[in-house]
């Protein structure tokens, strides 16, 4: 192994102590994780600890305000919005996690292959990519769930499908890039195997990148997954999705507004813990590109 190959790697190493000491002294950052730890703690946690199901249903209690009983009161079937709300988590987060990994996993080796063949392989995966890319993707997710039909295993199969385009474009733009390299140029000199030289010297320096994409794309497919639950065609009642909450208390907006509240500002902060949170990872992998600049 050449020189130039060996001080990549060691350097690569050492990137990751250099990122958490940036990412615990960067704001965004911390207050996207001060903001997602509880999430995760609460919806994942707290329906073991509640004293309701998410499904018991109390007829004399329908659309009651927020009380002691019920902290953030009750839907149209006496059944509580806070553990609804907590279960209804647990499946949007699970989507949105489930969805992301799959992305990455189909995303990073294509814009891989892409990158580092180049050539017609190169030209004719970008022309494929391009065309997913030129439909808005909200739409696309929601018409692939309408082809596969409704359920979450259907909707988070059409958010990871969607978000393929956008990590495989990353990820091939840093091939391209680190590819010009003198330590790449080295291994192939000295007879480095293409997959080697893949795998050991160009994969690690696209990893900080998808990482904060990742993070991004927790976010959308969140917002994604509710869309889909809210115009029927994500989780089949009665079980809870934020969009399904969604959905049915914006009926009772006048009457029962703590209905619809209740999950659609937890949508919100989730989708702002993540976003926050990819901001400042942004920030740790590249300094100069962020609010660090």
């Amino acid at each position: 192994m050449s020189r130039a190959a060996l001080r990549q790697q060691v350097r690569v190493r050492q990137l990751l102590p250099a990122w958490v000491s940036r990412l615990v002294g960067d704001r965004l950052a911390v207050v996207g994780m001060l903001l997602i730890v509880p999430i995760i703690i609460l919806t994942f946690v707290g329906p073991l600890l509640a004293p309701y199901g998410p499904d018991t249903m109390d007829y004399m209690a329908t659309l009651q305000p927020p009380a002691f009983a019920h902290w953030l009161g009750t839907d149209d079937l006496g059944r509580d919005i806070l553990v609804r709300t907590m279960v209804g988590g647990q499946l949007s987060l699970s989507v949105g996690l489930g969805a992301v990994a799959l992305a990455v996993v189909c995303g990073v080796p294509l814009g891989l292959i892409s990158g580092y063949a180049g050539g017609w392989a190169d030209e004719a995966m970008m022309r494929f990519i391009d065309s997913l890319m030129a439909l808005p993707p909200l739409v696309l997710a929601l018409t692939i769930t309408a082809v596969l039909g409704p359920g979450l295993i259907n909707a988070m199969l059409a958010i990871a499908i969607v978000s393929v385009p956008t990590f495989t474009r990353l990820v091939r733009g840093q091939v391209m890039t680190v590819k010009q390299h003198e330590y790449i140029s080295a291994a192939v000199a000295v007879g480095v195997h293409p997959l080697r030289v893949v795998l050991r010297h160009i994969l690690p320096n696209t990893i900080g990148p998808v990482i904060v994409q990742a993070s991004l794309g927790i976010g959308f497919a969140i917002i994604t997954e509710s869309s889909v639950s809210f115009i029927g065609l994500g989780a089949q009642p009665p079980t809870a999705t934020w969009g399904s909450m969604v959905q049915v208390g914006f009926q009772y907006l006048q009457t029962a507004p703590w209905f619809a509240a209740a999950p659609a500002v937890t949508i919100f902060v989730a989708v702002l813990a993540f976003t926050m949170l990819a901001e400042g990872l942004r920030g740790v992998v590249d300094p100069a590109s962020s609010h660090y600049a």
